[in-house]
């Protein structure tokens, strides 16, 4: 692949290189302005790459020397950020549309637009109009319409955002396990977390125009490949400081009184990633913080918990409150610290 993409002197793609397996969902996850909706466009055929190689099913669609197939030659489906559901139009004929483009007749494209409406449980509503839907089933309108015509490959621009969280985060639900049920090849674009890791089967971080690590949502959290991916990913408190086999880790304030790091890292110059998930209130635990805030989540609690070094924070899940300002003792799982070496 190796796609890269300049707009005048200001590279926004450095050689992105990325393969799908059949029937795997990634997802393109980073801040805004990190060339995601970019690699996703020249993907679609809308825009054209500097330079690189580009596969779909095995046909190229860019060959470097400035062949770009256009999108209808391509073969791919896609869903939008808002759905591109025409109101005027029934549901079967929103569906169908794509293959009206293609001249297929009407007896035969109405009974494929059937066919792909049944396979999102939608074949019931054929007659109805976009309006009369709840968000959910204009979902699954614009997925029948991506998928009706089976291409090997369906894009989707951030289809979510535009939705409050709490709608979002249920129709991620079923986005993620609808792409499983169809057995769909997709890369899905979007800079909500929770999206990505509900949706996809890998999650590429991208950064300043680079995939910065690509792996499963398990894997990106325990082990993210760099100070950066942690910070983005927001896992835990970074600590600057020093690894000394004799004194252990120390940063510029205090010595904290953490496991042994030489296990992890040489001796000298180094940031400690402690997550979330490493730390947890215990009388007898090593690390000491200051609660700054207590919050309330229905079958827990968040402490918002100040380490006292660089003003590193960290967020703790608990089962009890903690007054503000009170000091905790934290116990530390080992094995889930990360050491990244400057």
């Amino acid at each position: 692949m190796k796609i890269a993409k300049s707009f005048g002197n200001t590279q926004v793609l450095r050689n992105i290189d990325l393969d799908l397996a059949p029937s795997e969902v990634v997802a393109l996850l980073g801040p805004s302005g990190c060339g995601k909706t970019t690699l996703l466009r020249i993907a679609a055929g809308l825009l054209k790459a500097t330079s690189g190689q580009m596969e779909i099913a095995g046909t190229r669609v860019v060959d470097g020397s400035g062949f770009n197939a256009p999108p209808e030659r391509r073969g791919i489906g896609m869903v939008f950020q808002d759905y591109a559901i025409w109101p005027h139009l029934s549901v079967l004929d929103n569906v169908a549309f794509p293959l009206r483009m293609r001249r297929q007749g009407r007896a035969e494209r109405e009974r494929n637009a059937m066919r792909a409406l049944d396979r999102v449980g939608l074949s019931h509503l054929a007659d109805r109009f976009p309006g009369t839907l709840s968000g959910g089933q204009q979902q699954r309108v614009a997925l029948a319409r991506a998928i009706v015509a089976e291409p090997p490959l369906v894009l989707f621009d951030e289809p979510l955002s535009n939705l409050d969280r709490e709608l979002r985060e249920g129709l991620a639900l079923e986005m993620g396990a609808l792409l499983r049920d169809l057995g769909l090849s997709a890369i899905y674009v979007t800079h909500d977390q929770s999206e990505a890791f509900t949706i996809a089967d890998r999650v590429a971080v991208m950064l300043d125009g680079e995939i910065a690590q690509i792996d499963t949502p398990e894997r990106l959290y325990s082990f993210p490949a760099s100070v950066e991916v942690a910070q983005f990913l927001n896992i835990g408190a970074l600590i600057d400081g020093n690894v000394c086999h004799t004194r252990g880790f120390t940063c510029s304030r205090d010595k904290f009184n953490l496991p042994d790091l030489r296990q992890f890292a040489p001796e000298g110059p180094a940031r400690v990633l402690i997550p979330r998930t490493a730390v947890r209130p215990d009388p007898a635990g090593t690390l000491t913080a200051q609660v700054m805030r207590c919050q309330f989540q229905g079958d827990r609690y968040l402490l918002h918990l100040d380490l006292d070094s660089d003003a590193a924070s960290l967020v703790c899940p608990a089962d009890h409150p903690a007054p503000i300002y009170s000091q905790i003792s934290l116990a530390i799982d080992p094995d889930r610290l990360r050491v990244f070496p400057h």
